[in-house]
């Protein structure tokens, strides 16, 4: 093998299938497990991605990566680099670390069953490279995280979040569940590898690198950019996979991208959403989340959509209206619960910082400039604490975040609401509740943080007794990330904005 040219065994050695004698098909590949979907075995065989590597390569490349992000890291551990960063970044490294290890984590066993059950020899054989990346993107981050606990113990929230009932690491968890570890590995495929990666979290990977070196963050921009490049590799398992299963019909390829595509955009627009347009210094935003959506996200679906033949989801047109209002909404929500994260947002509500936020979103000043503006005045007159909750929002029971709408002065938001079992759920839109009703069975019984409030699963049931079930310690709860400075910014000049 040594001798002979790559071209020679490559193929051979990727797609190698074998009879069975001693079990049957199903026993190998059991469809609950491997999916089935009713596509003919021989199908299976034109199983084929264009990023194809060798173990030896694979070795090499991935040898040569962690060369170089070690060895930045060892070179500006000794630095003073962290302590110039701006405390809106920090807080977007924060979330970052503490939200994106569960995904990891996840993605290993998820990767790992497509390694195993994966119908095509080379779709198992490609599995197991993203088995090996997501191993290692989670021990990186982790050991990245750790080294800066000396810093600020809010990182420690990095290993500690998994642990815990965070309502932020239940939403992850919810999603995270139901794309990797209760999916077959074809749905695997087509909705981690296709929807997820292939879309959002390889561009958000990309975009974020760009704003960690554009920041001065060369450590953190030096290891997303590692992450990326694998990510943008092991996502080339779900196109072929979708092309072999558009072949027996669309409607069940169809739900399962329009289930998921939604449920990324939701988590999406937390932590992506919050970075771009709050937590990014003003003067390092190269654009904001709606445009880096429209030109990254939007765009290439709707070109990959056409190229494979597949519809856009149906609330398409939702979606580009939720681009204008929905992560602002969740902003405000997440700032004014702030001491239930671990990680201080920034308001990013300055004037210099409105201003910005109008010329990209026209209705931003009249839909949340009178919030700004009460929390404003609240904290120039020093009543910190009206502008904390006395209560929980709603919670979604779909994606787990809180129900929000596009504010408006004639109509409060309105939950969604269906009775399953003598149980009543509610959810924040359309999309959330057609999920739910296409396989109720698939996600009755489990609880929000609301729900498990009021199931007295939460003791006492006050803010207290849920921070402490939560796992917020007063060490690393959340606080306004600039301690409210950006309130009188401009105050001399303008004086006090008035609530409209």
């Amino acid at each position: 093998m040594p001798k002979l040219n790559r071209s020679d065994w490559y193929d051979l050695a990727r797609d190698m299938n074998w009879d069975f004698k001693y079990v049957t098909y199903d026993e190998v590949f059991p469809p609950e497990i491997a999916g089935n979907y009713d596509v003919p075995e021989k199908d299976w065989y034109e199983w084929d991605e264009s990023y194809k590597i060798t173990y030896r390569e694979y070795v090499h490349n991935q040898c040569e990566k962690d060369t170089g992000v070690y060895s930045v890291k060892s070179a500006l551990s000794r630095s003073k680099l962290f302590e110039h960063l701006d405390p809106g970044w920090v807080s977007s490294l924060k979330a970052h670390y503490g939200a994106m290890i569960i995904p990891e984590i996840l993605a290993v066993l998820a990767e790992s069953r497509m390694s195993r059950f994966g119908r095509a020899a080379a779709w198992r054989n490609m599995a197991l490279f993203g088995t090996l990346d997501e191993t290692r993107h989670t021990q990186i981050q982790l050991l990245f995280a750790h080294g800066l606990l000396e810093k600020d113990i809010q990182f420690d929230w990095t290993h500690k979040g998994v642990h815990t009932n965070d309502w932020a690491i239940i939403a992850a968890r919810h999603l995270c569940d139901d794309m990797f570890t209760a999916s077959d590995a074809i749905a695997t495929a087509l909705q981690l590898t296709f929807t997820l990666e292939s879309g959002f979290t390889n561009l958000q990977f990309l975009g974020m690198a760009a704003d960690a070196l554009e920041v001065g963050d060369i450590e953190f921009g030096a290891l997303i950019s590692s992450i990326q490049t694998d990510e943008s590799r092991h996502a080339q398992q779900g196109e072929p996979t979708l092309k072999i299963l558009l072949k027996q019909g669309k409607e069940i390829p169809q739900k399962l991208i329009d289930t998921m595509f939604w449920r990324s955009w939701r988590i999406f627009a937390l932590l992506t959403g919050l970075s771009m347009d709050y937590y990014t210094p003003l003067e390092h935003r190269q654009q904001s989340f709606k445009e880096f959506m429209e030109e990254w996200i939007l765009k290439q679906f709707v070109d990959l959509f056409r190229d494979l033949g597949v519809e856009l989801p149906w609330y398409w047109d939702l979606l580009l209206e939720e681009l204008e209002w929905y992560h602002h909404a969740i902003h405000l929500g997440v700032w004014t619960w702030r001491s239930t994260l671990w990680w201080n947002p920034d308001a990013g509500v300055s004037p210099p910082e409105r201003e910005w936020l109008q010329s990209k979103y026209p209705n931003w000043e009249k839909q949340f400039g009178p919030y700004w503006d009460v929390i404003t005045e609240n904290i120039r007159n020093n009543r910190i604490e009206l502008t904390y909750p006395e209560t929980f929002p709603a919670i979604c029971n779909l994606c787990q975040l809180p129900i929000s709408s596009a504010p408006s002065a004639l109509e409060a938001p309105k939950p969604r609401v269906v009775k399953h079992k003598e149980r009543v759920y509610q959810f924040c839109c359309e999309p959330c509740k057609w999920i739910f009703e296409q396989n109720p069975e698939r996600y009755a019984g489990h609880l929000s943080i609301v729900d498990r409030l009021l199931a007295g699963h939460i003791q006492p049931p006050t803010i207290a007794g849920a921070l402490a079930y939560m796992g917020i310690t007063p060490d690393v709860a959340g606080d306004d990330a600039d301690k409210y400075a950006w309130a009188s910014i401009g105050c001399e000049k303008t004086g006090e904005r008035k609530a409209s």
